[in-house]
């Protein structure tokens, strides 16, 4: 049934787009720490529908060196991330309202 196909892609996209915020976060959180390299969240489209995501830690420069963490960079990802939240919260919404439709009209 497509909107339950449609409700299983927004869930996968929820998760992405929380998982790509924690990153972000986590990398915002540590912009200041010697030494910090910023993770980074790779998203694969799954062939059954929807998106996995993982994420990659590298490992850790020297603590002489300066954070690899850009400000700017997390500041737009996190807003481009909070976009895709609530996007896919909108195709949750609107699947379930067309799977009650066609609930009523089969009743």
């Amino acid at each position: 049934m497509m909107s339950i196909g449609a409700i299983s892609s927004g869930l996968s996209g929820l998760r992405s787009a929380q998982m790509a915020l924690d990153v972000s976060a986590h990398n915002i959180a540590n912009a200041n720490t010697a030494g910090f390299k910023p993770q980074t969240i790779q998203h694969q489209e799954s062939p059954t529908g929807g998106v996995s995501s993982s994420v990659s830690a590298p490992q850790a420069a020297s603590q002489a060196a300066e954070s690899g963490t850009d400000l700017a960079t997390e500041t737009v990802n996190s807003l481009v991330y909070k976009h895709q939240f609530g996007i896919n919260a909108k195709v949750i919404q609107t699947a379930d309202q067309n799977l009650g439709t066609l609930v009523n009209i089969k009743a």
